[in-house]
């Protein structure tokens, strides 16, 4: 919780304000009890009226000075924890979006949404309680004690009883608190997760009937947050109830211990009212600091949990400039990259080596799971190698800031994702300053611009988020246009044809070929036919490359790319590719 005070130094004079408001509004409450005993002693007992309506004024002028400290320090308080609030937002999310994949996955993304929203709004919670109660109930019950032993010191004990009762049992519900509040928002990530996969793989809950199976699981999860929560709410129900017996206590002591004076002295009867009413005060500031001691672990709870994230380091850094000069021809060139997740042992890939030049196609095929998607994702370092170099254009990709590595290349994932938008807005996602005419050529080009040209605004028509108002074709050639809108030296496209009917996947293909004459076109696919075109195609088996060629090529020479044609070709146009590869080899 203190690493987050460093967010109140922007509002220090906020601040210093609030300490000065809950100064005034406490000097007011502190004066108004012994003002009253001496309205009854002097002014009641004397049958003073000049003094009763003097005095009245007096303690209506402070009653409004408090009630003036009051409003300011309560406005002065919303004000700074929304202001913090909302730095802490800007700071987390902005952390988030430097995590690499492997932080993100580390996390989870439920989780980061909870820390994101609720754990912050839990501590800016924390914060308005504590911008004035911190400083106006240890005020209040110092002064409110002093005041009591100026009054009446032979009564002053009766508040010590209270205080040591208050104190024992202050420990305990905080002591009881603290564990079930980490244990609540663990219990929160794991809703938020639930909720996050059920409605993400909706439509496959749905084909496999696993409505039932879902729901339970949820309900368990939901039943176990329910039964923290409710241990929590009890811990803290039992605050009032014994907060009143306390003060009931109290107040039934000092009228017993009051009376007996009241006997010997009937001005005491002043002192003994203004006691009372000191003793609420002790009373009601260990309410408030009793409930702040509870709200402040189960803030820091929550702070820990954005501390993690703000100082959790990518591990993929990049250099703030570029201090090697990239070739003009753009190529991608690996050289012995090795790679594996993590802290695993077995290698996802091993020894791979290859150049993609521009103009030309290099295509990547192989069983699932050979590390196709893998060795795709290692360009734009989503990951990066385990071991030797990946050079972009003669240069390691380690060298080359962030927003320049972006910049040449363009990107197009597995499943396209659309945000919530306009066509336009979703094609020029990655352009800064994208013309209409570079818009319509990259749409055209994906074969989107015949089912754009049919919706009611065109290009202006509404995207829903995810896409979810077009189909799974449609998504993914407007991912396809987004990328070809950036003009980039570098395309990827990671299997991203593979939601387009066959048609279509050749009219793109061929269409491509107009715009990537400068071009590295890199290409994971599961289809030969999507494939066969390239210049270049490397075969992957088990994170190894076992063959490397054109398709005539590796149909000859290569055992995995032949079962592959065999898998997806019937007898006889595999009995006339391999004739051709022969005919082709002869000539060689």
């Amino acid at each position: 919780m203190f690493r987050l005070l460093k967010y109140m130094k922007p509002y220090v004079w906020q601040c210093f304000a609030i300490v000065l408001a809950v100064g005034l509004q406490v000097y007011g409450a502190l004066m108004l009890p012994t003002m009253m005993a001496e309205i009854v002693n002097s002014g009641i007992m004397k049958n003073d009226t000049s003094f009763i309506i003097r005095t009245g004024g007096l303690m209506f002028a402070v009653t409004v000075a408090s009630a003036l400290g009051t409003l300011v320090s309560s406005y002065f308080s919303a004000k700074v924890s929304a202001a913090i609030s909302r730095d802490m937002k800007h700071d987390v999310f902005s952390k988030v979006l430097s995590f690499s994949i492997a932080e993100t996955e580390h996390f989870s993304t439920a989780s980061l949404v909870t820390r994101t929203t609720n754990d912050i709004s839990q501590v800016q919670q924390t914060m308005v309680m504590c911008l004035s109660m911190l400083v106006r109930a240890p005020l209040m019950a110092v002064g409110a004690v002093m005041q009591a032993f100026v009054v009446a010191p032979d009564m002053t004990w009766i508040i010590a009883l209270a205080v040591s009762i208050l104190l024992v049992f202050s420990i305990v519900i905080i002591s009881i608190a603290i564990p079930k509040f980490e244990i609540f928002q663990k219990l929160m990530d794991k809703i938020n997760l639930l909720t996050r996969e059920n409605l993400t793989g909706i439509r496959v809950i749905r084909a496999l009937n696993k409505e039932d199976f879902e729901e339970k699981k949820f309900v368990k999860a939901n039943n176990e947050l329910t039964k923290t929560d409710l241990s929590i709410v009890k811990v803290m129900q039992l605050q009032t109830p014994v907060m009143l017996l306390i003060f009931n206590g109290t107040s039934l002591l000092a009228i017993w211990v009051g009376i007996a004076r009241l006997g010997m002295d009937i001005s005491y009867l002043g002192k003994m009212m203004a006691f009372m009413q000191y003793a609420t005060q002790v009373i009601m500031s260990f309410l408030f600091l009793t409930m702040l001691f509870v709200m402040i672990p189960r803030a820091n709870v929550s702070a820990k949990r954005i501390n993690e994230v703000l100082t959790t380091e990518s591990e993929i850094q990049f250099p703030e400039e570029m201090t090697e000069e990239p070739t003009v021809e753009a190529s991608v060139e690996f050289r012995h990259v090795d790679f594996r997740y993590g802290k695993s042992e077995g290698k996802v890939l091993e020894d791979i080596s290859f150049k993609a030049e521009a103009g030309k196609t290099t295509a990547f095929i192989g069983s699932t799971g050979s590390g196709k998607s893998t060795l795709i994702n290692l360009v734009p370092r989503f990951f990066d190698a385990t071991a030797g170099e990946i050079l972009i254009s003669g240069v390691d990709i380690k060298k080359y800031p962030e927003a320049m590595l972006m910049k040449r290349i363009g990107y197009v994932p597995q499943k396209g994702y659309l945000f919530a938008g306009t066509v336009r807005s979703n094609i020029l996602f990655g352009v800064n300053e994208g013309s209409i005419e570079s818009m319509k050529k990259a749409a055209k080009v994906a074969q989107a611009a015949e089912f754009i040209n049919k919706m009611p605004e065109k290009y202006e028509s509404k995207i829903a988020e995810g896409g979810t108002n077009v189909s799974g074709g449609q998504r993914q050639r407007l991912s396809i246009a987004r990328a070809l809108a950036k003009e980039p030296e570098i395309l990827i496209f990671d299997d991203a044809f593979s939601a387009l009917d066959m048609k279509t996947d050749s009219k793109l293909r061929e269409a491509l070929k107009t715009v990537t004459r400068n071009t590295v076109t890199l290409i994971v696919a599961q289809r030969i036919s999507t494939i066969r075109d390239a210049e270049q195609i490397i075969v992957l088996d088990k994170g190894k490359i076992v063959g490397k060629g054109s398709h005539y090529e590796l149909l000859d020479k290569c055992k995995v790319y032949l079962e592959i044609a065999k898998s997806q070709l019937s007898d006889d146009e595999i009995a006339r590719e391999l004739k051709i590869s022969k005919e082709k080899a002869g000539r060689k």
